[in-house]
């Protein structure tokens, strides 16, 4: 009975998930407030932020492969962002750990999904 309950939370798409990566969007669009950046780099956040949160939210409606992959694509981004953008310090980190989480919950999901037909 155990293994059937932890082999559906592996292989089952949680709402969950979308409901963190809406919370790291989230918190990428507020994570400039930290640093005191230039609007370069918080108009980049603020951007890649409100997508990340879109995407989880249409995912809530519509499980499809398209937006996980959008996803994975934001949350790159935003780990790339401070080596493009050439800015560091703390928020250099925070992108680098919220951009990953976003990373890893789309790979997540998008394993979860491998076998449903969309």
């Amino acid at each position: 009975m155990e293994n059937t309950a932890h082999h559906n939370w592996f292989t089952e798409h949680r709402g969950w998930e979308d409901f963190c990566s809406a919370l790291f969007g989230g918190l990428i669009i507020l994570s400039p407030v930290i640093d005191g950046t230039n609007t370069m780099i918080t108009a980049n956040a603020g951007i890649f932020g409100v997508l990340i949160i879109g995407l989880a939210l249409v995912e809530f409606m519509s499980l499809q492969r398209w937006e996980e992959i959008l996803e994975l694509a934001c949350g790159g981004w935003i780990m790339a962002s401070p080596f493009v953008m050439q800015y560091g310090n703390d928020l250099r980190l925070i992108h680098l750990i919220l951009g990953g989480g976003v990373v890893f919950l789309a790979l997540f999901e998008l394993w979860q999904d491998r076998k449903r037909r969309m």
